[in-house]
C-alpha cells in the first residue's frame, strides 16, 4: 500500500511541475508583462513610463528565466519565474492588486466556500444515489420512465435558472431566507441554507441519471444472477452487491470534486453574495488581478492533482485487485 502511494505521488511531481509551466508561459510569454500593465491601466494610449512603472511596482521587470546581469545564483532567482511561479510550490502567492496578502485573503474565505460546499456535496451525494437505487429498483416501471424524463429535464436547465428562480421564489415572494449575504456564526445558516439546497437540485438531473445507469450495468451482470438464484431478496442483492460494487465508477467522479470543493463555487458564491473563493476569482477576474488569478489556478491545478491521487487511494479500499496486485 505504501509502495502503491508512493508510486502515485512520484507520478503526481513531474505533472505538477508542467502545469506550472504552462500556466507561467500563458501568463508572462502569451501574455506578456507590457500587456497586463496595458489592461490593468486602462488607458488607450499609456505612455512607456507608466508601464514601467506599472512593472517595477509588482516584480514584472526582471527577465523571464535568466537575469545575465545578476551574479552566481541570483541569475536564476531575480527572475520573473523564480518569484511568481517556483514561489508558488511553497506557498508564496504574493500580493493582490490592493496589497492584500493572497494567502491569507484565500484561507479566510476557504471557510464560507466549505459551509456551502461540504453539505451540497454530502447531502447531493445521498440523495442522487437513493433516488439513482429507487429507479434502478423500479426500472422498465411506469416510475423508472418519468423518473428519467425528469432528470433529462433537469440537467436540460441551466444551474443560473435554479439560482435565480430559487432568489425570485423562496427569498423574494416567500421570504424565508435572505436574497443574498453572508454572516458568521451561528447565524451563517440563514445565509447557506437556499444556495446549499439551490446547489442539490441542480445536480440532481446529471448525478441521479449517471448513477441509474451504473446500476443497470452491474444488474445485468452473472454475479446478480448468481445472488438471486442463491434465494437472496432483490434489495438485498441491490444494496450489499450491487451498490458496492458500482464505487469504482461512483468514486471516480466523486472523489475526484472534493478538491474542488475548496476553490468554492464560482455562479453560486457570487449570486448570494457569499465571501469565498469562487467569489474572490470572480472579482479578481473582473479587476483584471492577474496575481490572485494565478494564485487561484495553481491552487487548482494542485488540488486537483490531489484529488487524483485520493482517488487512487480509494480504489484500493473497494477493489482489492488494485491493492494486491
Amino acid at each position: 500500500m505504501l509502495a502503491y502511494l508512493l508510486r502515485r505521488l512520484l507520478y503526481a511531481i513531474p505533472i505538477l511541475i508542467g502545469v506550472n509551466l504552462i500556466t507561467f508561459a500563458l501568463f508572462f510569454v502569451v501574455n506578456t508583462p507590457d500587456d497586463m500593465a496595458r489592461m490593468q491601466l486602462g488607458v488607450k494610449r499609456v505612455t512607456p513610463q507608466a508601464i514601467n512603472q506599472w512593472k517595477a511596482e509588482r516584480g514584472y521587470d526582471k527577465p523571464l528565466f535568466i537575469n545575465a546581469e545578476a551574479q552566481g545564483f541570483n541569475q536564476l532567482t531575480e527572475t520573473i519565474f523564480f518569484s511568481k511561479s517556483v514561489r508558488l510550490f511553497v506557498g508564496d502567492f504574493g500580493r493582490a492588486e490592493d496589497g492584500r496578502d493572497i494567502a491569507k485573503e484565500m484561507t479566510s474565505r476557504m471557510g464560507p466556500s466549505l459551509a456551502i460546499a461540504l453539505p451540497t456535496f454530502a447531502l447531493g451525494l445521498w440523495v442522487t444515489v437513493s433516488l439513482a437505487l429507487l429507479l434502478a429498483f423500479f426500472r422498465a416501471t411506469p416510475l423508472d420512465f418519468w423518473g428519467v424524463v425528469l432528470c433529462v429535464a433537469m440537467m436540460s436547465i441551466s444551474g443560473l435558472f435554479y439560482i435565480i428562480g430559487g432568489q425570485f421564489l423562496i427569498s423574494k415572494l416567500w421570504r424565508l431566507v435572505p436574497i443574498s449575504g453572508y454572516s458568521g456564526g451561528l447565524d451563517a445558516w440563514k445565509f447557506l441554507i437556499l444556495p446549499v439546497v439551490i446547489g442539490i437540485i441542480s445536480g440532481i438531473g446529471s448525478s441521479a441519471r449517471w448513477y441509474r445507469t451504473i446500476f443497470l450495468e452491474e444488474i445485468s451482470k452473472d454475479y446478480v444472477r448468481t445472488a438471486r438464484a442463491k434465494g437472496l431478496s432483490e434489495v438485498t442483492v441491490l444494496f450489499r452487491h450491487v451498490l458496492r460494487n458500482a464505487m469504482i465508477p461512483i468514486l471516480t467522479g466523486v472523489v475526484v470534486v472534493i478538491p474542488l470543493l475548496f476553490m468554492g463555487s464560482l455562479l453560486s458564491e457570487s449570486f448570494f453574495g457569499i465571501p469565498g473563493l469562487g467569489s474572490y476569482t470572480i472579482d479578481a477576474i473582473n479587476a483584471q488581478d492577474f496575481a490572485v488569478v494565478r494564485a487561484m489556478v495553481f491552487i487548482g491545478s494542485v488540488l486537483y492533482i490531489v484529488g487524483l491521487i485520493l482517488t487512487d487511494i480509494s480504489y484500493t479500499f473497494v477493489d482489492p485487485r488494485i491493492r494486491f496486485g
